[in-house]
């Protein structure tokens, strides 16, 4: 199969790739081809604009492009950035399957559990409808439908809300294992807010699931089924190194340094990967310990 993926040298992207290198043609967009080359050897043909992708010959579209959401302050303008390296490529993407003549038969699009917006401690799976309002909502929002722009009866599209990705290298964890190394962790607030999580092999797995089971469309979880609390989070890590793991971060601390940004992490929402289940598909680490054991 010939296989397009965007965002390719990102966490994901990059242990996703040689999985799919594998007995298949695989073309990568990247600002950087060189990188991409670099990182992936020349099995891949990277092309640094859309227009040079002959969407006629490809089978299948992985779409994971976008800015990474915390790394800079919500200002107006990073706002804008974060909305068009998501929405923008999107929209490319969809107009040229569009135009197709032999259209991908699946689509792939990248999407987040913000588009659940803050929620209580309910469990929420893909037929929940009542997000919140707010700025995580609204860019999932728009980015689905960007995607969904695609689908037809020759392409099927599916979206990956997906949580918070937990990897060695990169990632969340990656930020947090300093502060907890140092005796330094711990929840943040009264650490209620829900973390809904995934193991990067997982992630990886699951998406390899959804290319073979071509009866999956729509909305899909992209979590382990047993999503946590920060607070249980905290306390599973802080055991794993074997430290204490009870210096609470204020919110309005976090509040005054990062923003409205903050939200992602002072409020959650308990999310549950119901049509990956529905489908069999089987978690190599569907609770919180074992994740973190494998990785730290």
């Amino acid at each position: 199969m010939h296989i397009f993926v965007t965002g390719a040298t990102g966490l994901i992207g990059k242990h996703l790739c040689p999985f799919l290198l594998h007995h298949n043609t695989v073309t990568v967009l990247s600002r950087n081809p060189t990188k991409a080359n670099v990182l992936f050897g020349h099995k891949v043909k990277a092309v640094s604009n859309i227009n040079a992708v002959d969407f006629d010959t490809v089978d299948i579209v992985i779409n994971l492009a976008g800015e990474p959401i915390v790394n800079k302050r919500w200002s107006d303008k990073q706002k804008q950035i974060i909305r068009d390296s998501r929405i923008g490529v999107t929209q490319q993407i969809s107009e040229a399957i569009k135009a197709c003549s032999t259209p991908p038969h699946t689509y792939i699009s990248g999407s987040a559990v913000g588009f659940y917006g803050r929620q209580n401690s309910n469990p929420i799976d893909e037929a929940f409808e009542n997000p919140h309002d707010e700025f995580s909502h609204q860019l999932c929002k728009d980015w689905e439908s960007a995607a969904i722009l695609a689908q037809s009866e020759y392409t099927r599209v599916c979206l990956l809300r997906t949580g918070i990705v937990l990897a060695k290298k990169g990632g969340a964890l990656s930020k947090m294992l300093p502060a907890f190394k140092l005796c330094l962790g711990g929840p943040i607030g009264n650490g209620e807010q829900g973390m809904s999580w995934i193991h990067i092999d997982d992630m990886i797995q699951l998406i390899l699931f959804i290319i073979k089971h071509t009866d999956i469309s729509g909305p899909v979880n992209a979590t382990a089924p047993n999503p946590v609390s920060n607070a249980q989070f905290s306390k599973s890590l802080g055991e794993i190194l074997s430290r204490p793991a009870f210096i609470t971060m204020p919110t309005t601390v976090l509040k005054l340094l990062m923003g409205e940004m903050s939200d992602l992490l002072t409020t959650g929402q308990f999310v549950v990967p119901e049509k990956a289940l529905t489908h069999n598909y089987r978690f190599h680490h569907p609770d919180i310990r074992s994740a973190l054991e494998s990785l730290v």
